[in-house]
This record gives C-alpha cells, structure tokens and sequence, in this order.
C-alpha cells in the first residue's frame, strides 16, 4: 500500500515533536524530506539519518516496501 507524505510526516513528528519537517513528493514511493531538530546536535550526519529511519518504522526496509526512495536532508536550528 502506498504511503503519502502526510503519512511520513505524522511518523517523523511522533520521534521528533518539536522539529521542522517538511516532506515532499506524491508518487507513493519516492519522497524527499527535510528534518531540522535540536536532538542532531552533537550527532555526526550519518547518526542524524538512523535517528529519522528509526522513526519510519520499518517503512523502508524491503519486507514492507511502502517507501521505495526518500532523498533526506537533517539540520540543526540555526
């Protein structure tokens, strides 16, 4: 079943409730993502995106196959 970005959106906001999130893309399987949260600072960008993949819950691993690609940028608050 296809995933909309209100959908990743909703994931990403239960892990990072205070974040500036923006998701684009209505295809349902390719989607790009910004995730701007206090909680990356002091983590190096690749700790930064497990932290994001870790919210999608499994969304993006093979056995479910919902979210087929999603270009992500993570930033901390200036």
């Amino acid at each position: 079943m296809p995933i909309t970005a209100n959908e990743i959106e909703t994931l990403l906001r239960e892990s990072f409730p205070e974040a500036t999130i923006n998701v684009q893309g209505d295809d349902g399987a390719h989607f790009a993502a910004e995730v701007i949260d206090e909680s990356f600072r002091g983590k190096n960008r690749v700790q930064q995106q497990r932290a994001v993949y870790a919210a999608l819950k499994g969304k993006m691993d093979g056995s479910q196959g919902e979210l087929h690609a999603l270009a992500l940028t993570t930033k901390i608050p200036e």
